[in-house]
């Protein structure tokens, strides 16, 4: 039996992002953190589901989640009754993130909030998020005023938050984007702005994901505020490791059903919104509607099987490493170690996969995928360090924040408005699946075993790792605007210089 050609090319795609960090993985197992040959099974059985999983799911994505979006986009942006379209877009928020998978781990690492409290809080910020994102593109209001504002009140309220609620909530706006909904909400972005004519609508087909990770952020610094939790604590997570090949199975077939359920909740919210849709608006052709729900069950496969492979046989491996690095003579390796890891770990990312196939084909190939690539594990590779330099010295985590913001707000003032919008889109999509199952369970162990305080020295790694591409990718557009620059000055020296040499020839 022939695999489906398209299929193939993506599972091929997947192993070429995923073999870089197994890679990192084996060569430490065998020299500075040797990992017991359960956990290491582990951990290859979990690589294997991870490139499988992985290459389902960006099919799927490309099937089913980008043509619902901007379909969905598309139809909305005609309607004429401003009210009912915001209702509709606060309720779409609510829906796609109340079950995100990423989230729900979340909820758990904050004991002194029910989990339930804290889910719909972030929700409601999301939904109240997506209708400020339609509100701006409507009234084409510049992206970096928007995030100007609202990251002066980010920051206005970290007087306020609670000191082991900053690092949660900034780490709050990082999950909230993560498999499920960047596909769908970067199609929704830019279903809406391709039915506006003027110059700036492709620049508005960025910034979605930007917006929605900053109503998580206010919600839960809101809910610290007025909620008053008590004080948080943290619990060691017990690493299991499989004795031969058979327990090792074992483990992961455990692990299905419940990662099964999870996605299909998920799932579930999209899926009604879109038949919601269908039948008012008959968008979608009979043939079209076969392909989406083909993709819907790629997407399914392929998460339950990546998420199955990552919580499994990655997060305690990346506990485990974290650990032991810490506990060993040179602890100052964890800062090269983690940078090395960062940059190959976001190639892995499901999420980023999407996000750098559609920022080439709305850009019309001006910013590649492999350009992309690197500018993103650039800065999640100072993220990880950054983060393990925090550890080391339990510097507080708005000491690096605060002046990472300041210079990317900064820098919007400076770039092309595209480059923003995709710089703070890809901060919320780097802070996804393999963030939170092995650089956090990674960070988690190192903080252990120096004596820090888990809460607040190693949450926030999300938040870091959302930010650093903040500043490299638009580095990147900064540095093709200098070369424009420079290009049209060449070719305007040119000119004057041969009509110089015109003017003395005819005199």
């Amino acid at each position: 039996m022939r695999m489906n050609p398209q299929l193939k090319e993506k599972v091929i795609e997947s192993i070429t992002s995923v073999l870089p960090i197994t890679g990192i993985v084996l060569l430490l197992s065998i020299t500075l953190a040797p990992l017991h040959p359960g956990l290491f099974l582990m951990f290859l059985f979990g690589a294997i589901l991870l490139i499988i999983g992985m290459g389902f799911f960006t099919l799927g994505a490309d099937m089913a989640m980008i043509p619902m979006g901007e379909g969905i986009g598309v139809v909305m942006s005609r309607s004429k009754k401003m009210l009912r379209l915001l209702a509709v877009f606060f309720v779409l928020g609510v829906l796609v993130t109340i079950a995100e998978p990423d989230l729900q781990v979340l909820a758990e690492q904050v004991p002194s909030i029910p989990n339930q409290v804290l889910i719909w809080t972030v929700a409601a910020g999301v939904g109240v998020f997506l209708v400020v994102s339609e509100l701006r593109i409507l009234f084409k209001i510049p992206l970096s005023y928007t995030l100007l504002f609202f990251y002066g009140l980010i920051f206005f309220l970290t007087i306020f938050t609670p000191n082991t609620f900053v690092p949660v909530s900034f780490d709050a706006g990082g999950v909230t984007t993560g498999p499920i909904t960047v596909p769908f909400l970067m199609a929704l972005g830019i279903g809406l702005a391709s039915m506006r004519s003027d110059k700036n609508s492709s620049n508005d087909s960025f910034g979605l994901i930007a917006l929605c990770s900053i109503g998580p952020i206010l919600a839960v610094q809101l809910l610290g505020i007025f909620y008053q939790p008590g004080e948080s604590s943290y619990t060691t997570a017990t690493i299991i490791e499989a004795v031969d090949t058979k327990e090792a199975a074992a483990y992961f077939f455990m692990g299905f059903p419940s990662y099964a359920k999870e996605v299909a909740v998920s799932l579930l919210p999209i899926f009604l919104v879109f038949a919601v849709f269908q039948l008012l608006f008959r968008r979608f052709h009979f043939h079209q509607l076969l392909r989406i729900l083909f993709g819907l069950l790629y997407t399914y496969i392929g998460l339950v099987m990546f998420l199955t492979g990552v919580n499994v046989g990655f997060m305690p491996v990346g506990q485990y490493m974290g650990a032991a690095l810490a506990s060993g003579q040179f602890k100052w390796l964890l800062i090269p170690i983690g940078m090395a890891i960062g940059y190959c770990i976001v190639r892995a990312e499901p999420a980023v996969q999407v996000l750098v196939k559609q920022v080439e084909e709305v850009s019309n190939g001006s910013i590649a995928q492999k350009t992309m690539q690197t500018a993103l594990s650039v800065g999640i590779a100072a993220a990880v360090g950054l983060s393990m330099l925090r550890i080391l010295l339990g510097i507080p985590l708005l000491f690096f924040l605060i002046p990472g913001y300041v210079i990317s707000l900064i820098m919007t003032f400076f770039v092309p408005q595209m480059f923003t919008g995709i710089a703070f889109d890809s901060g919320g999509v780097a802070s996804g699946a393999m963030t939170s199952t092995f650089l956090l369970p990674f960070a988690m162990g190192a903080c252990e075993a120096i004596g820090g305080n888990v809460l607040m020295d190693a949450f926030g790694i999300v938040a870091m790792v959302a930010m650093t591409p903040l500043c490299t990718i638009q580095l990147l557009g900064l540095g093709g605007k200098v070369r424009e620059r420079l290009q049209k000055k060449r070719l305007a020296d040119g000119q004057a210089a041969l009509s110089e040499d015109c003017i003395v020839y005819f005199d």
